[in-house]
């Protein structure tokens, strides 16, 4: 029996506001300015990334394990190459080491990495 429903992922960033606005875009999500805290939800509120400021921020090194990743997002999208041009558009940085063929790994402003899925 399901207690919950609605999970939502925080991301710890140094600039709350960007990177909300950064993956709001991305989304098409509506974004919601809490202070230090921001959302981003569809229109039908289904779903909630959250973005948490914090002040002593160290992005991680990806791929490597000196500062982990920890998490990371995966969005799947019809085209990766015109997916690629609006995340670059949009602030990211297409990460050095690509390990498929079928996804591609960028970094949002932050440093975090996430990809973009054919599946």
């Amino acid at each position: 029996m399901a207690i919950a429903k609605f999970p939502s992922v925080v991301i710890d960033c140094p600039d709350a506001a960007a990177l909300a606005a950064f993956y709001g875009e991305l989304f098409g999500w509506e974004i919601e300015d809490k202070g230090d805290w921001f959302d981003i939800r569809p229109s039908d509120g289904s779903n909630c990334i959250s973005f948490q400021q914090v002040e002593v921020y160290q992005p991680p090194k990806w791929p490597g394990q000196t500062i982990p990743q920890q998490m990371h997002l995966d969005m799947v999208v019809e085209d990766l190459d015109k997916g690629e041009e609006v995340a670059l558009s949009l602030g990211a940085t297409k990460a050095d080491h690509q390990p498929g063929e079928t996804f591609r790994v960028f970094l949002d402003p932050a440093g975090h990495p996430f990809c973009l899925c054919l599946s």
